[in-house]
Order: C-alpha cells, then structure tokens, then sequence
C-alpha cells in the first residue's frame, strides 16, 4: 500500500524541519504528546512553556473534525488540560462507526485570533497532477471546501508560483496577506513534494501580524517512498485508523513483509470473531471479505490479510502460525472456520506454500481441535494438486476437519460452505492433473495443426497488429489498438528466466513461427547468452549489458517486459521509452512511489506508448502473446484454453483475479480473445477505460468483461462510455470491494488503490452507477460466472457469436525440474551428502539447525564433531578437539608448511594461493604424522605387541616410528603444548590404553636419545583414538574407519591453516617485498668437469 495517514505530530514536525518560505512559521516545534504512561514533571521540564502559555489540547489519532465532536480543549492552562484529559484520556468515543479508546493527545500553544485570520489550506495528488485548494475562510465551520474553494491544478513535472498562486487562489484575501500565504503556500507544495507526500490538508492556517501559524493539520505520505525519504523520514510509525487497535501481531507481519520480496499483510478487525481468513492474493482476499460480508458474517469476521508474491515455506509458516495463534485464543460457541482460499496463482508454487500452512496446522492441532475449527481450503496454479493433498492428509492424520476444492469450484464457493448456506459435496470433481496436460495422451505421434485460422467468430486478416496512429502536431501520439500480434516481438528487462521460458512455451503451443522474445536486458553482467528451450529444441537467446545494444540489434522489437526493481523501475522505464520502435511497456514492479509512476505516465501519453502496470502480472492475448507469468503454468495455459483466441476481453486490476477471469471465461464461454491486468497501485499505466475502448473497436472482441475495485472513479468513465454510445458492446462489470463500507474503521485492502476516499469512489456507489448505464452487473462475485454465460449465451444465441471446432494445440516437453517437482519421474543423483542441507530456511549441520548449535552453545569442536564425525559429541571432546586445534594452530616460520606461505605471500600471492602453497607441505614428514601415528600404534597395540616388540620391529624393519621424535623438545626440555593435553586427557577421557601404550614406547625410545619424545602429533593421534573408542558414540568398526580415511590429518590442516594465514597477514602488514634466498645460505655443489 502507498498512501499512509501519519499523525499530525509528524505531519507537523516534517512541516517545521522542512519547509523553505519567507513567511514567518511561528511555534516551532511547541507540541507535546501525552499518553496514560506520561510523566508530568518530565513533560514539564522538557516543555517549559506548558507552564507559561495558554494551551489547545486534542486527540491525535486521525479523527476529522475533532472541534465539531466537542474533542478540543481551548485556551486552557495545564491545570486546565489537565483536569479536560481526566474527562478523555482512556475514554471510549464514538466517531460515525467507529468506538476507539482516546489514548493519544496533542498540547500545543492556544493562538488568539480573529476569524477574518483563519484560512483553509490543501494539496492532493490525482493521476494528472496535485491540487491546490484555498479558501480564504477557514476553521471548523468551513464547510463544503470543494464546492467553495479556489483551486490550481499543477500538472505532473511543473512546478508552483507565487505569482500562480496569488492570481488564482488569494482573489480575495487581503492584499496585506497576500505575499506571506503566497511564499508560504509555494513553500508548502514544494515541502509535499520532496517529502512524497500525497495529501496535506490546514484548517484553519491563522496568519496574524507576528507570522503564520499551523492550527489543525492532517496528512498522508506514500509509503512505498521510503528508500528515497529515509534519510528525512527517519523511522515512521503509521498509526491505525481510530476505532482499530494496534496488534503487536500485525506489527509482526508488516515486518515480515518488509523484510520479504513477497506481499504479506494482516488487519485485525475483530480478534473475537469466528470466521478467519488467510487468503492468498491482493484482489482475491477482498472478493472473499466480501463474499463473506454479503453472506451476513461481517460482524463475525475474525481479520483481513493477504499473502502473495511466492513467499517461502518459512514465511508462509509464519504467517498460518500467527493467525492461527489468533484465532486460537479465546473460544466461540459455534466453533471457528478457517478460509484458506485464493484465485489460481500465475507463479506462486502452491504445494511450496502450503507445506508451510500445513506445518502451522501441525503445530497448532491440539488448540484447534480445542477450539472445534474447521477449515475450508480453494486454491489453483502451479502445482496446486499437490497441495491441495497435502492439505488434504493433514486433515486425516490431526483429526481436523479440512475440505479441500481446487480450481473446478467457484472461487468463493466455500464461503457459502463454510456459512452453512450451501451444502459441503462428499467427493468434489477434481480437475485433470499438472502431468496430464503436458504429457501427449494421443497415439500419434504427429504434432497436432499449428493453431486455428479462424477466430471464433469472424476471419481475421494477415497482419491484426495497428500501429499508433499520428496525431496532429502539438498534441500526443495517439495509443495502438492492437498492442500484441503473433508477430510481437519484445525485450525482457531482467533475468527472469523462468518467465522467459513460460512465454516460449507459450508462444509454441501458440504455434508461432518464432519466440516472442527476441533479448534480455541485465546490466549486472557482461553480454552474453542465455540457453532455453523452443519446444523440444534447444536455443539460445542474446543478453545485454545495455538497453542501448539491444534496442539496436532488434529493431523489430516494440514491446519492453520489466522486471527491473521498484528502485530501478523509473530509470529503466524512462529510458526505454527515449526508442521510437517501443510501444507498449509492461512494469511488473510493484511498490513504485506514486509521483514516480505519474511521471512515467505522463511521458508515455506524449510519446504514445502504454504502459501496464506497474503492480502487475502483465496480460495475455491467447493465440499470440503473453506477458511474463501471465496465465501461470503451461497447464492452465491448457485447461484455460489460452492457447487460441475466443470473444471475450476483459480486464482487471489484480493478477491472480486476471487468471480466475481466464478460469470463469474459458468454462462459462468460448473462451478469452485478450486480457489485461492493469496493476493495483492507485495511478495505473493503463486505465480501464483505455482497454475497453481498444475492445470495443477490436472487430474479433464480442463481448468485455471488467473486474473493478474500490477506490478511484474510472469505473464511471465506462459508464459515461455506454451512455454515450462510444461502447456498444455487451459489458458484464463487477467491482470488488463491496464489504468497505460495512467496515466501522477504515481498511486497506491489499492494493495500495484499493480504498475509497469518497462516496462515489465506494465499490457499491460504481456497481450502481454501472447497472444504471446498462452494464450486466451481477448481484455479487459469486454470480459473475453465471451473468458472463448468460450474456455470451445470447450473443450465440442471436448470431453474433460463431463458436468454432476446438483445434488441438501442440504438445510441449515438460521441464525435467517441474516433472521430478511432481513426482514424474525420478533420477540418480550426481553425488550424495548426509551432513549439512542449506535448501530450507534455517541451515542445517547433521540434522541440528543452526539456531540449535548456537542456543546448546556447542562451540568449534562440537560443530566440527556434526561435520566431520555425524554425532554429537561430549562436551569434554569438543573441549579436546578445540585444544588440538590450538596447539597446533602455529610452530613458528621455519616450518616448511609457513615458510612456503610466507614466500608466496612476498611474491605478491593472494591469501588463497599463500595458504593453499603451505597446505601442499603437509605429509609425512611435516604434520602428517598424526594419521600415521595412529596407524602405527594401534596395530601394535591391537595386535598384542608389547612395546619393546613394537620398538623391535620398528627399527628391524627400518621404519621410523611416527610421532616420536622432536628436533629441539625432549625428555629434559618437555613439550608444554604435550604437557596441557596430557592432563586434560588424563582427567577427562573414560580410558587412555593407546595413549598409556604410546608413553611406554617413549620411555624406550628416550632411554636411547633424549630427543625420541612421543611429540605433539603423536599424542593428539593416539589420543584421538583413544576418544573415538571410548566415548560412547562409535563402533569399534566406525572408531577404526575414521582413522583410516584420514579425519585426524585434518585436524593439523584446519589448525595450521590459522598459523599460515596469521603468516600471510604478518608480511602483508609489514609490507615485505619478494623473496630471494642469499647465496650464502645456498651450497653450490656441481659436478667437476662443468666448473672448469
């Protein structure tokens, strides 16, 4: 959502920070907020002038027309605001629908003034441009401001003058005021506008002789402007519409949400309620609060929300556990129900989805069951089958009642299920599966006739692409009617593979001669290709850096995808629109800040290019062309029977509705000829109007369809479009929304311009408008499916409609990963890992989450005991392992193993390469030993040896005995770090017997020479042995098998990688340059006759 009322603290505290005028503002920054929780003495001493001043004192939770309401107290002392607050604060009000507790007030200086000194002051955005209303009355009986009041259209891009503004607004304010207001409204516009605001209203703005002064204020600010406004806004808090409390719940998700590419929202409109909904989709979780409202549950319905936009399994979970922990905390006499629905998805994996829901339900049975929910579930998209049997086996396996529908139910058929006023079928019919669309069931083998030559109802002519007309000089280009041919050929901006495919698809089982992509754009790597496939065929399709290249190597490109960010959306937009040959743009982004999308708009009616979007999945013109993820999958593609053209157009809003639309056509008519999705954000690229206008003068369209919404009034234009006679053809029109004004506090549905600011912009006020200029609007959503087939039925009936023979398109591959997504077919793996898995959420060592790790406080070794060893180990062996690692971490620079780090590191090496070059020393005659240490004793010991056998054999069979031995430590000069393991190991181990082995054989050798000390290596290897045996956690067989793949080696490799590296860092801080070796320090040794 976009436009967000904020408080008239901040609204005013943004006015004094940073408005630029002449004009004097007087009391900056003199307000004080006061809750229950205030401290007196501390406001006082923050605010001295509470003690000297005459105060106002006021509610501050966006309530209009507090004055009227008796809610302002005036010219009062603090006693004096004090004493009206004991009659207010924490009091219940009722403002129209709507009972709130007063809990949040405003203290401010009292201005004296007259009444000749109140002006009214207002500035609001619409798709052309802001307005700017003045009246030079002001105050609380101002009364109706927009018949009254002057008023200044500044056109999108222009900026405001003083002159404008004292010619057209102040006529008739005194002339000595004149120039204040003038510098003051200028500064004001221009404030609104940096700061993104979207409406800023003043009543009354007193101008006295000492200055201006901001009496009452309100204000809303877009949103979704925040990366640009940051630094100015600082962190907001949006408060909620009075009446409507504040959930810590709904904070949680609107942080989710934040931190998420996907939409999740949640609004509690009565937690005691019994029917909840989790709804996913913006356009499809308002159809079912109203089917919901129209069914008579308004005052039972629990909370509004939505999620879209492919979450994650995670995120999905913790949106159902949320709601679920909801509805699940106070009982009802009637028992719960629970709406699961949505329209039929165009991208969102809804198995991946609902595996998230079904792990809510999991978690939450036993308070379900407790609470006798019953769930009620519809959904279709990619892979909705099997989501909907998973959902389905949770209700079997937890005991909870779960129906389950898929896309052969009307969408909101199971509001009337779950109301109890339309029975609950035993077995629904369920539609074909995924596989079973994309599999060829024929017998033949021949590819089918490429598409149909004839529409359903009148031939079409070789090229039906119009080109846009030229308009006269000064005036805009005129728009194409025809936007997509089965020769369109686009530009995809983005690396969005996966819909890039899907339209390839498309376009084959289209039967077009060519794909209808011809390049991407991706700024973020070099040019290059990127493989897809056409059918069964291989191809590649170029990439580019810049849009520039592609634009010149594909002349015959006129229609630009964008998948590009909401940040990067404006930028790449605007350029495109700089090349002549595009004239269509679809922006998918959704969350554009509004003044950037009217900009845009602007540009692209003085070129003559439409745009659709930005909030949407695109469009769809069957037989030809597809935008993106329209459509969804290849099945529904398929079962929609998108694959050719019918005659029915429409266009909507929503995405997810724009495929439900394709769903109710293709089952209730011949099917759809064109379909738009024109996004939900409140400035649109594209109106309604534009489209049904495109229709109406497109011969093959017989009939349109229009899903529209709450908020705005270009539903009226269709209705001035059919009065007129400019639109003759049938239109079955509905507007979703219906249940807003059934709201006692103000709801913002999922579209940011989804929320009626008047009367007229009601869902409700438009169906009205629309059935009395003779659209067929049915009695709700429910009924749309019925009144399109009556209406298509009669123009069959009556000739207009000429049904076709159904063509059979042709077959397509399946995706290898879509088919193994759908368990059809099965393949070996490349190789196989058992410890660590990265695909869910949460990172995952040996079967423990990360989380866990951290919460046990497991530490290095007992990561490196889920890593290495697939167990959890005792602590007193992660606190050994831990050990090793540190006593082997370094022994100094001239080891071989750091020598050659430290070379490499001088001759200029990166920190991989010096590491790697150490690493490569480590053997048996440098760190290695602690693997052959192990070897060594262990069969001596296992096999029965005593030691002086085994020293026997050793030197019999000249071999050195790994280990033992130390070029400077000996049994005079004792290795310490040998000597701090030993003790840990004596105190902690359950057994030593290789380690008691291993120190008998040094009391031999050292009897010989002082030096044969059983050294660092050889203790951490038999004493690892010694841990792996008597620890409890292995076998003797597995005990034996670590060791002989060389697990202990690889405690000196990740030990000494610290020392190398501490080495590499050491030269490069002292900045050593490239070694060379002195001559001194070499013997030259060559032979005789060669140094004659």
């Amino acid at each position: 959502m976009s436009a967000k009322a904020i408080s008239e603290q901040t609204g005013k505290e943004f006015l004094y920070k940073y408005i630029c005028t002449s004009a004097a503002v007087k009391n900056r920054f003199h307000y004080a907020s006061v809750t229950a929780e205030t401290d007196w003495n501390l406001l006082k001493q923050e605010h001295p002038w509470l003690l000297t001043e005459r105060l106002v004192v006021k509610p501050d939770q966006l309530i209009k027309r507090r004055g009227k309401l008796g809610l302002v107290g005036i010219n009062l002392d603090l006693q004096g605001v004090q004493e009206w607050l004991k009659t207010h604060l924490m009091k219940e009000t009722t403002v129209g629908k709507a009972k709130g507790l007063l809990k949040n007030f405003l203290i401010e200086p009292f201005v004296p003034h007259t009444q000749e000194e109140e002006f009214y002051v207002c500035i609001y955005a619409t798709r052309e441009g802001d307005h700017v209303l003045f009246h030079h009355e002001g105050g609380v009986e101002v009364g109706d401001v927009d018949a009254k009041a002057q008023r200044l259209m500044v056109a999108v891009d222009n900026k405001l003058s003083e002159h404008q503004v004292t010619e057209q607004l102040l006529t008739q304010v005194p002339d000595d005021k004149k120039q204040v207001l003038a510098s003051f409204i200028v500064g004001l516009f221009n404030l609104y506008e940096d700061l993104y605001f979207t409406y800023l209203e003043i009543n009354p703005l007193v101008v006295t002789q000492n200055g201006v002064y901001i009496l009452d204020m309100a204000a809303k600010i877009d949103a979704t402007a925040d990366y640009i406004c940051k630094a100015k806004w600082g962190d907001l808090e949006f408060p909620p519409p009075f009446g409507r409390e504040a959930y810590p719940e709904e904070a949680y998700i609107a942080d989710l949400d934040a931190k998420s590419g996907a939409s999740l929202k949640l609004t509690l409109l009565n937690p005691r309620g019994r029917i909840w909904t989790m709804v996913a989709g913006g356009g499809a979780s308002v159809v079912y609060s109203d089917t919901i409202c129209d069914l008579g549950g308004v005052d039972e319905l629990a909370n509004y929300g939505e999620y879209s936009g492919a979450p994650s399994e995670q995120q999905t979970y913790d949106y159902a556990k949320t709601i679920l922990s909801l509805m699940t905390r106070e009982k009802h006499v009637q028992g719960k129900v629970l709406i699961i629905g949505g329209s039929i998805a165009n991208f969102t994996n809804v198995a991946a989805t609902f595996k998230g829901i079904v792990r809510a339900i999991k978690d939450y049975q036993g308070p379900l069951k407790e609470h006798e929910v019953t769930i009620f579930v519809r959904r279709g998209g990619p892979n909705y089958q099997e989501g909907l049997r998973v959902m389905g086996e949770v209700g079997k396996t937890t005991g909870i009642p779960i129906h389950v529908f898929g896309t052969e139910t009307h969408m909101t058929a199971i509001v009337g299920m779950a109301l109890g006023h339309r029975p609950i079928p035993n077995q629904p019919p369920m539609d074909a599966h995924t596989a079973n669309f994309l599999l060829n069931a024929s017998n033949s083998g021949m590819t089918p006739a490429t598409t149909r030559t004839a529409s359903f109802s009148e031939p079409r002519t070789p090229n039906d692409t119009t080109p846009a007309k030229k308009s006269k000089a000064g005036l805009p280009a005129a728009k194409a009617t025809t936007l997509f041919s089965k020769r369109t050929k686009s530009i995809v901006w983005g690396m969005q593979t996966r819909a890039v495919q899907g339209m390839l698809d498309f376009d084959y089982v289209c039967s077009r001669d060519e794909p209808s992509v011809a390049a991407m754009v991706y700024p973020f790597t070099g040019d290059h290709k990127q493989k897809f496939y056409w059918g069964h065929k291989e191809i590649l399709l170029p990439v580019y850096k810049n849009m520039a290249d592609a634009m010149k190597k594909h002349s015959e490109v006129d229609v630009l995808i964008s998948f590009a960010s909401l940040r990067s959306a404006f930028d790449s937009t605007v350029e495109a629109m700089q090349y002549s040959q595009i004239h269509t743009i679809a922006i998918i982004a959704e969350g554009i800040p509004e003044a950037q999308t009217r900009k845009m708009i602007k540009m692209a009616d003085e070129k003559g290019i439409t745009i659709i979007g930005p909030a949407t999945v695109g469009g769809i013109k069957p037989g030809c062309f597809k935008i993106g993820n329209t459509g969804g999958m290849l099945d529904n593609i398929l079962a929609s029977k998108l694959y050719r053209p019918g005659s029915v157009a429409y266009v909507s809003r929503s995405g997810g509705m724009s495929n439900e639309l394709n769903n109710i056509i293709s089952r209730t008519t011949d099917g759809v000829y064109e379909g738009v999705a024109i996004g939900g954000d409140r400035y649109p690229g594209s109106t309604f109007m534009d489209h049904v206008l495109r229709y109406q003068d497109t011969p093959g369209i017989k009939m349109i369809v229009v899903l529209g919404e709450v908020g705005g009034t270009e539903e009226y234009k269709i209705c001035q479009g059919i009065r007129e006679g400019r639109i003759t053809k049938p239109v079955v029109c509905w507007c979703i929304g219906t249940c807003a004004t059934m709201f006692a506090s103000e709801v913002q549905f999922g579209h940011a311009g989804a929320c009626a600011n008047q009367a007229s912009e009601t869902a409700v006020a438009k169906n009205q408008a629309l059935r009395d200029a003779g659209a067929f609007v049915p009695k709700s959503f429910d009924e749309l499916g019925n009144v399109i087939r009556t209406v298509y039925d009669d123009l069959v009936a009556n000739g207009t409609i000429i049904p076709a023979q159904e063509v059979p398109p042709p077959t397509v591959p399946m995706d290898y990963s879509w088919a193994r997504e759908l368990g059809l077919i099965r393949k070996p793996a490349s190789f196989m890992t058992s410890i660590c898995d990265e695909r869910g959420q949460e990172l995952i060592y040996a079967g423990m989450p990360i989380t866990e790790v951290f919460k046990e406080e497991m530490g290095l070794g007992g990561v490196l005991g889920l890593l290495w060893f697939q167990r959890r180990l005792p602590r007193y062996a992660c606190q050994f392992i831990e050990m090793c690692l540190m006593v082997t971490a370094d022994h100094g620079p001239a080891v071989s193993g750091a020598h050659n780090t430290i070379v490499c590191a001088r001759a200029g090496k990166d920190l991989i390469s010096s590491l790697t070059s150490g690493l490569l020393t480590i053997g048996d005659r440098f760190g290695g030993a602690l693997d052959a240490a192990a070897k060594q004793f262990s069969k001596a010991f296992d096999s029965g040896m005593l030691p002086m056998e085994f020293v026997n054999k050793m030197k019999k069979d000249g071999k050195l005995i790994m280990g033992i031995g130390h070029r400077v430590k000996s049994i005079n000069n004792p290795d310490m770090r040998v000597q701090i393991l030993k003790d840990f190991v004596k105190q902690h181990f359950t057994s030593t017997q290789l380690l008691d082995y291993a120190l008998d054989v040094e009391k031999i050798t050292t009897s010989k020479k002082p030096n044969l000390i059983l050294n660092v290596d050889g203790f951490i290897g038999v004493a690892f042995v010694d841990l792996l045996r008597t620890c409890g956690g292995f076998t003797r067989d597995e005990a034996d098998e670590f060791v002989e793949i060389g697990a202990l080696n690889g405690i000196f490799v990740l030990g000494r990688s610290m020392g190398f590296i501490g080495h590499y860092l050491d030269q490069k801080r002292l900045k050593q340059g490239l070694y060379r070796h002195p001559w001194d320090d070499i013997s030259y040794v060559l032979p005789e006759h060669m140094s004659m």
